[in-house]
């Protein structure tokens, strides 16, 4: 694989010293945050000025936004990119609309590339050895969008340069499960090219699967079943309707891990020690490609062999077959699949611009709002749909800050990530210089990524400290379209569960490692959340908007289909912006730790009854976890009396500051750094991959069940136990943390 070193401009000295300034000063101008007088120290949230900002949220703004930011494609470290960067600096550093301080610091980062001398080529190569049918090379020019020169190929990132040939292979979505399948009906793997479809497993591990089992290369494709709820033809697609056509390919980084290959820990600067590019682990072993679902079509229909199951049926319109190799009667017949790659490895700088609002009684307390800025191309769904709405809430908040109109209790910082598409680089390099900065001071971190997949509800995931602050701001505002109904309401009608707290109430998803929260909670223990409107899942079978890293994901395609009006969009700008206004402004932390006690009484549950039996037959007792939940229930209790207590009578601020700080530092208390030695920057006991099946703590889950079918007394039973440790250890350490500051 060539490595080729790019700089695409200087990271020097003013860039991290401007980063550094911002961080650590926000150059405020002389006069500006005067010293907080007894009345400021006790500023609390303002209704008004929060009812103020809700209506200034314009959605012809959020559009215009949108259509600006995705009018080139701006893949990370593009000139494309580089320009938006400007953009942000200039809208931020605004006399009449711009924060306290804005700056951009750029990042060395490793990147993957498809060559331009060599594009990536899928062929049916015939018996003698002549091409008998090439896969597309780009998507189809639809709409005069799909063809220019700035317009990336579809590939697959950091996937391996080679040219594998073999017999064709139908492999499902590529888990290992679907390869252990094909050996048991007697396949053949080893030197085929494997067929897989997008979905059921991450992207690179359709390639680390395959490789398991000899597989030379590999293609995926996104079949319309998945995406398109069976629309095919292309008067079925866009630009006629919202759904992917048959030429579009989904881009995406198939690297395992999160954060520059290079630098895992460090932050990529350029006197940061590197890893050997050769060396680097969470690279796809084989080569692998996407294509199109009208070239998947020709290759997949063309199959000989076996039928597939009827879970791993298509609506490609024909029976898929398993392979190897096509029939003998049809027009490749005795001809293999040639893949071409010639990806390339490229160090290229990739900036985070960060704007600063300082807080005028609590400067060193930070509020996040972020969202990467870099598109696989015009990306106006993926990511600019989120930064189209950054803009204008920044707008907003600006205006007033510049007027003298308001000034936050603590200090708002709005980030714009380089580089995510490529595995949440930008904020993962972030996190690593600033670990200890930001794990002292940051109170919860906002992220509005994808701000409207579909226009029918709210969709938001967090840790359940948020969900009282994402309930308060739904209740408040007003759901798009016709009717009265508020945003909560509107979302409990599509997404609910039973509470045994609260009854019926939305669903609150959990965090994975999606966007650029992950490095916050997995790595950092903040409090994070992601905010976004959603199909109606009665409607569609998508498993995520259609043209999701394609080349067709446009601004007319968001103005005609995603969000005519812009009216979600405008959702989620009030509801993102009333939860940060919230722990921004509020005297009290607008965070419930009493909602962990839900989710650690159902982990606990599922334990004893999933688990508990088993563990028993091994002498393992769920004893000291049970009593380990009940302390931290109890703590959670008392200290949400405490607040009561506080809020009714008189208080001194620093009663109050003591007390925040418990609620900010609580998701601190559940990181094990040694936890999870396997799993590169996960730390947070409860939210770690989970691959056992037992929907219970990550750790003892998959412990469990490695240790499944092994002896007693085996190494994997010792890991049980340590799991059970490391968990028991992190609860009581969190109930430490809830009791008074004075109880040592």
């Amino acid at each position: 694989m060539q490595w080729v070193k790019v700089l695409g401009g200087v990271v020097g000295a003013a860039a991290l010293l401007g980063l550094g300034i911002i961080l650590g000063h926000f150059a405020i101008p002389k006069g500006a945050n005067p010293p907080a007088s007894s009345a400021s120290v006790s500023q609390d949230l303002d209704p008004e000025i929060l009812e103020t900002i809700m209506k200034q949220l314009d959605a012809s703004r959020i559009r215009e936004n949108l259509r600006e930011l995705s009018r080139e494609p701006h893949l990370a470290s593009s000139p494309q990119d580089e320009a938006l960067v400007q953009l942000l600096l200039r809208r931020w550093q605004d006399p009449e609309s711009g924060l306290d301080s804005a700056g951009a610091s750029a990042y060395e980062v490793l990147l993957s590339f498809p060559s331009r001398e060599q594009p990536n080529r899928v062929a049916v190569v015939g018996p003698t050895g002549d091409i008998v049918y090439s896969c597309r090379q780009s998507e189809e020019n639809l709409t005069g969008e799909q063809g220019g020169p700035d317009v990336v190929p579809p590939y697959a990132a950091y996937a391996p340069s080679g040219t594998p040939q073999g017999l064709l292979v139908y492999a499902n979505r590529g888990s290992e499960e679907d390869f252990q399948e094909l050996q048991a009906r007697g396949i053949q793997l080893n030197g085929t090219i494997a067929l897989t479809r997008y979905g059921g497993v991450g992207r690179g591990a359709k390639a680390v699967n395959a490789a398991k089992h000899q597989v030379a290369g590999v293609l995926v494709y996104t079949d319309p079943a998945d995406i398109n709820d069976g629309q095919s033809l292309p008067n079925e697609t866009f630009p006629h309707s919202w759904h992917l056509p048959p030429s579009g390919v989904e881009r995406g980084s198939y690297y395992e891990y999160f954060g520059d290959p290079l630098t895992p820990y460090l932050p990529a600067n350029p006197s940061s020690f590197r890893l050997d590019p050769a060396t680097v682990s969470g690279f796809p072993p084989i080569p692998i490609q996407p294509i199109g679902f009208e070239d998947a079509k020709v290759l997949l229909c063309n199959l000989q062999g076996t039928s597939a199951l009827a879970a791993w049926q298509g609506a490609l319109g024909c029976d898929y077959k398993l392979g190897p190799g096509f029939k003998p009667d049809g027009p490749f017949a005795g001809s293999q699949v040639n893949m071409s790659v010639h990806n390339r490895l490229e160090l290229r700088n990739s900036s985070n611009v960060l704007g600063i609002i300082r807080g005028a009684v609590e400067p060193d307390r930070y509020v996040l709002y972020g969202n990467h800025r870099d598109s696989w191309v015009h990306g106006a769904v993926d990511p600019s749909s989120g930064t189209a709405v950054l803009l204008e809430l920044s707008r907003v908040l600006g205006t007033l800050l510049k007027k003298g109109t308001w000034r936050p209790r603590r200090s708002i910082m709005f980030a714009s990530w380089g580089a995510e598409e490529f595995g949440l680089i930008g904020s993962t390099e972030f996190t690593e210089e600033f670990f200890n900065k930001l794990q002292e001071r940051t109170v919860a971190y906002i992220n509005v990524d994808i701000s409207v997949f579909a226009n029918a509800t709210l969709r938001a995931q967090g840790t359940p400290p948020v969900q009282s602050v994402i309930f308060s701001a739904a209740k408040q505002i007003p759901a798009p379209g016709p009717g009265s109904l508020s945003i909560y309401d509107n979302w409990i009608q599509y997404f609910n569960r039973s509470s045994p707290v609260y009854g019926l109430v939305p669903s609150l998803g959990s965090l994975g490692a999606g966007s650029d929260y992950a490095p916050f909670i997995h790595f950092l223990g903040i409090s994070s959340m992601d905010i976004a409107y959603t199909y109606d899942r009665s409607k569609t079978s998508a498993r995520i908007y259609p043209t999701y890293h394609t080349a067709f994901d446009t601004f007319g395609y968001v103005d005609k289909f995603v969000d005519p009006g812009f009216s979600s969009h405008q959702a989620v700008a009030r509801t993102a912006g009333n939860v940060l206004l919230r722990l921004s402004d509020s005297l009290f932390l607008p965070l419930n730790v009493s909602d962990y006690s839900e989710t650690l009484r159902k982990f606990l549950q599922a334990a004893q009854q999933d688990l508990g039996a088993l563990l028993e037959q091994h002498s393992i007792s769920l004893g000291p976890l049970v009593t380990a939940v009940e302390k931290f229930e109890g703590a959670a209790v008392a200290l949400g009396q405490h607040i009561s207590a506080l809020q009714k009578g008189t208080f001194d601020p620093l009663q109050v500051r003591m007390l925040n700080d418990q609620l900010m530092l609580l998701e601190r208390a559940f990181l094990n750094p040694k936890a999870f030695p396997e799993e590169r920057y996960y730390s947070h006991v409860l939210w770690a991959p989970r691959t056992g099946s037992v929907a219970t703590f990550p750790g003892l889950a998959n412990a469990c069940s490695r240790a499944m079918n092994t002896d007693p007394g085996s190494a994997a039973w010792a890991e049980v136990q340590r799991q059970l440790s490391i968990v028991v250890v992190a609860l009581e350490g969190a109930a430490a943390t809830l009791r008074p500051v004075a109880d040592l």
